[in-house]
């Protein structure tokens, strides 16, 4: 009997066209093809690796999800970014929230209004409304451990996915990237909806899982990483990431 629901494999290196006199790409052992990566051409991508998302006491923690994962994956990310620039390949940090009085977040005319955990949990407990998202705020802030430095970008995003109402796609295309690497949190939310989005507009994607972090538990880490490697793009390691960019 054949198995089914296996993702088609190959060993032949996928990546954007090479341009003419470009050095040879690095090659980064991924699932389920290598990919072909130029750093000039290539962004990290940092999701919202914000208080919000991966400190005690911010929104996650506060609405009731186990963020004690985020722990690790801290590491792992602030690891990739230190190589991305060693490298020299742009490092975008992607920041989620809105206004102070919450107009971006869309109003009750907005099915976001009624799907995001952090302005439901400010609803349903009035004591906290103003602390979640809101910029200016503790709880929007890049974390401490992954902070921008001179030669990084960063994009304010108001919705799930960094390329939606955004200058996302602006600011790669006119620096030349046509690959990313993803990291960040939620692997099931963020990541994966900027991610997917990615794969419409022509950008080649990969995501280190392990620099990634999900939001609903380890099935739902599995589920998307399927997704990802098996219809929207490419899937690694920090560890393989590393060493093929300081090859």
């Amino acid at each position: 009997m054949t198995e089914k629901n296996l993702t088609l494999t190959s060993t032949i290196p996928v990546g954007p066209p090479q341009l003419p006199g470009a050095p040879a790409p690095l090659i980064l052992p991924a699932r389920p093809e290598p990919v072909a990566l130029q750093p000039a051409q290539t962004a990290l991508i940092v999701v919202d690796m914000q208080n919000a998302y991966a400190t005690e006491g911010g929104y996650v923690d506060s609405a009731g999800f186990d963020i004690s994962g985020a722990k690790g994956v801290i590491d792992n990310i602030v690891q990739a970014i230190a190589d991305a620039r060693a490298a020299g390949m742009l490092v975008v940090f992607l920041q989620n929230g809105w206004d102070a009085a919450y107009v971006e977040a869309g109003g009750p005319g907005s099915p976001n209004w009624y799907k995001s955990n952090a302005l439901k949990t400010m609803r349903r407990k009035p004591e906290l409304a103003g602390r979640f998202l809101a910029k200016g705020g503790w709880d929007y802030e890049l974390i401490p451990a992954c902070q921008p430095q001179p030669g990084d970008i960063v994009v304010p995003k108001t919705r799930y996915s960094g390329f939606f109402n955004s200058t996302l796609d602006s600011t790669l295309r006119s620096r030349g990237i046509r690959s990313l690497v993803f990291t960040g949190i939620a692997t099931n939310v963020c990541v994966e909806s900027t991610l997917r989005d990615a794969f419409h507009l022509e950008y080649f994607s990969v995501m280190l899982e392990d620099a990634t972090h999900e939001l609903g538990g380890g099935a739902i880490q599995k589920a998307a990483v399927y997704n990802v490697e098996t219809f929207f793009g490419w899937v690694s390691t920090v560890a393989d990431f590393r060493k093929t960019v300081s090859a």
